[in-house]
């Protein structure tokens, strides 16, 4: 089986006159439906790396393979496809809209990708309110939930165009210490049923140890590497 994440050599560089290097020749794979965490110090280029599997930053060298495609050299518009059809995104920040509801807060990416509003989405996203259990509250505002149920409205929305890669920057660095064990749950859950492959950045090395995999960044490098599978 084939690797749906592939960085060969990543280096970054920021600057120009005065030029700050966050990346060394990284390299590392993922395998499709793995659970991988990846830990680091603040500044160890952990959001970087994460930023670039996820196409929101160019390598400065090096190559970036997602789902079998070259990713580094593409056009911008072609990567906002890739991007919005093959990686859903978590942040530790949920960016919902507040006057919007929570289930029309889970549609906003289809309804960026142009699509219309069909039975078929209509079902898929009642199914994923229903999995991340938010069907009762599924038509209240979003400025009117906890940051839990927020949280998990973000799940549903980073879903929603069935994506293969799920990326997830902190995704309970607001959260209380029980909320943050829920949504940790919740995010192996869907790794088991949808077979979604998973990539989170945490600073809570509990967190980590229920990963099947950690890799830990240090300096711009792979520090340390261990698999579980």
């Amino acid at each position: 089986m084939g690797n749906i994440i592939n960085l060969s050599k990543v280096s970054k560089i920021y600057g120009t006159a005065v030029k700050t290097q966050v990346l060394y020749d990284v390299d590392l794979a993922i395998k499709p439906k793995s659970f991988n965490g990846i830990i680091g110090a603040s500044g160890s280029g952990k959001s970087t790396l994460l930023n670039i599997v996820g196409t929101l930053d160019r390598p400065t060298f090096g190559e970036v393979e997602i789902n079998g495609i070259r990713t580094d050299q593409m056009k911008k518009n072609d990567l906002a496809k890739l991007r919005n059809e093959t990686i859903g995104f978590i942040f530790q920040f949920h960016y919902l809209l507040p006057e919007f509801t929570a289930f029309e807060n889970v549609l906003m990416p289809h309804f960026i990708k142009g699509q219309k509003f069909d039975k078929r989405m209509n079902d898929r996203a009642h199914e994923l309110m229903e999995l991340v259990g938010l069907s009762k509250v599924k038509n209240n505002l979003a400025g009117n939930m906890s940051g839990g149920q927020q949280q998990r409205t973000a799940i549903a929305r980073a879903l929603i165009n069935n994506p293969r890669i799920i990326l997830a920057d902190e995704p309970t660095g607001n959260l209380d210490s029980e909320t943050t064990e829920v949504i940790y749950d919740l995010l192996r859950d869907i790794n088991k049923k949808l077979e979604t492959t998973f990539v989170i950045i945490t600073h809570d090395r509990r967190i980590a140890e229920k990963t099947d995999r950690i890799i830990e960044i240090k300096d711009g490098r792979i520090y340390n590497d261990f698999s579980r599978i």
